[in-house]
């Protein structure tokens, strides 16, 4: 480029860590252009209503890992972000008794046997993720590299996991890629417990619980929860929308440009350099380097395009896997439904359907087929409990993440759709009568709707399957693992590379910083 760019950086996307990204980069003194292809920032983290009156979050609909630091650096608060709810508990729904809440005095009544077993098991795992969290919040270090800071790196995470003591590094390194299945049968007995926390080590995932690897995925999880300083979710007050548009106004305040409705069509390429966008108008637009919040796929095979990427590079980029395997299922209530054993405080935690391990994995095997579950496992929220603003006075929304709904239904999706509603709600109705007789209005999203509605190849929320091949310094792939692509003046920011999806924004933070010490 010969002319002096429009802007230092475009970011690609106003999903919540292109708006993180771009906070941090305008802070650091860039100039910044946001672009969204939707009418609104927010990518699948929007506050949309869904029926006359009623109004949830779209997609993701619960705060927990994205850190309070982050929080609080960006002022979030000062640009209206409020919590309608904090702490919620889980609580383990059962169709032929009391239901199980996760905190110490609900295990005391109700599974009393595992109370001191969980209290021991639940420290140990948080020990584990203490020690894996640090590496969240930085690039990992590149495989096989001889610099100094990629030395360092892997210096670092060694010592975290050694500093644990010998007895709980190799219990670290024992449990670490079995499946959660054996975990649980090795440490608990109560059906309700074991298959609440089996879900949390699923959910979102093409996994069962018996499926290796799945200890992992909840080591994970807790790990975001450490990184964010936040035991257990959080509601926004306004839907997870609330978060976006703070975020979207502190981006504004410290001098960002954002536009909506404004859809790349092609990343611009001059002398082997990203060197800015085409709009889907024609317009063009430079800039000194461009941050891609879209899916890698997107990003290198769309809008990039495999004739300026190595062909390895590509086959690789192509084998990802991102065929998401979750749907949400949104109800509108014209009064609370009765859950069983729940009072109307209770009703608006976190509700899970997943009695038990074996429930988890018969619901698991139908997906390897291309069908969906018979009978699925179930996260509800009902936030109207917590924020009656979403919903007419007296009534209430219903908001539920299903497993497992494949990508790829066998037959299609078209003449299907209705079936797996009906299948859901009476799924649900075990568990509080007289349910489906509340309902007003539905909306179901499967993954094939989570693509085309939010642009995410595949549908999955994480951009790609969190799995110990697709982790860490191998996300999304080799060669594009620490946020710089093999494209000079290229990066990613967004759920599919380190460390993956959720309602984080640590991947567009970790960015960013990439982007201003290279820059330093």
């Amino acid at each position: 480029m010969s002319a002096r760019p429009d802007y230092d950086c475009i970011v690609i996307g106003a999903g919540h860590n292109g708006l993180v990204c771009a906070n941090y980069l305008a802070r650091a003194g860039r100039s910044v252009l946001l672009l969204e292809a939707a009418a609104e920032v927010g990518g699948a983290a929007v506050t949309r209503e869904f029926a006359p009156g009623f109004r949830v979050s779209a997609a993701a609909h619960l705060l927990q890992a994205m850190p309070r630091s982050m929080i609080d650096e960006l002022a979030l608060a000062s640009h209206g972000l409020t919590l309608a709810s904090e702490d919620l508990p889980t609580v383990s729904l059962s169709p032929d008794g009391a239901p199980l809440t996760l905190t110490t005095d609900g295990l005391a009544a109700r599974a009393p046997a595992d109370a001191q077993a969980y209290a021991g098991l639940n420290a140990r795992l948080r020990r584990f993720a203490r020690a894996l969290s640090p590496t969240l919040s930085n690039a990992p270090p590149r495989l096989g590299s001889a610099a100094l800071g990629d030395q360092l790196a892997l210096l670092r995470l060694g010592w975290q996991i050694r500093r644990l003591g010998r007895r709980d590094m190799r219990e670290l390194l024992r449990i670490g890629g079995m499946c959660v299945y054996d975990l649980l049968q090795e440490n608990l007995s109560n059906p309700l417990l074991q298959g609440a926390l089996g879900f949390d080590a699923v959910l979102g995932s093409n996994y069962g619980p018996r499926s290796p690897g799945t200890v992992f995925t909840l080591l994970y999880r807790l790990a975001a929860a450490e990184n964010a300083g936040r035991a257990a979710p959080a509601q926004p007050r306004g839907g997870l929308g609330a978060l976006t548009t703070a975020l979207a106004a502190a981006a504004r305040g410290a001098g960002v440009t954002v536009r909506t409705a404004a859809t790349v069509a092609r990343i611009r390429v001059e002398r082997d350099r990203a060197v800015g966008v085409t709009l889907e108008s024609g317009e063009a637009l430079s800039a000194g380097l461009v941050v891609s919040n879209a899916d890698p796929k997107t990003t290198f095979l769309g809008l990039l395009g495999s004739e300026h990427l190595d062909a390895g590079f590509v086959r690789r980029v192509s084998h990802l896997r991102t065929a998401g395997l979750a749907a949400k299922l949104h109800l509108a209530l014209d009064r609370l439904p009765p859950f069983r054993g729940l009072d109307g405080a209770a009703i608006g935690g976190r509700l899970v359907i997943a009695p038990s391990l074996d429930y988890l994995e018969r619901a698991y095997n139908h997906s390897k087929y291309g069908e969906y579950s018979a009978v699925p496992a179930i996260e509800i929220t009902i936030p109207t409990v917590n924020d009656p603003q979403l919903a007419p006075r007296g009534a209430h929304v219903l908001s539920a993440v299903v497993q497992y709904v494949p990508f790829a239904l066998r037959g299609g999706w078209e003449q299907a759709r209705q079936g797996l509603t009906d299948r859901i709600v009476d799924c649900m109705e075990e568990y509080a009568p007289g349910l489906r007789r509340a309902i007003t209005a539905a909306e179901l999203l499967t993954p094939a709707d989570i693509e085309r509605q939010f642009r995410i190849v595949g549908g999955h929320w994480h951009h790609g399957e969190l799995a110990l091949d697709q982790f860490l310094m191998t996300r999304p792939v080799p060669g594009a693992a620490q946020y710089a692509t093999p494209l000079a003046g290229l990066y990613l920011c967004g759920a599919g590379s380190h460390p993956g999806g959720g309602i984080m924004g640590t991947a567009g933070r970790n960015a960013a910083r990439r982007i201003l010490a290279e820059a330093a």
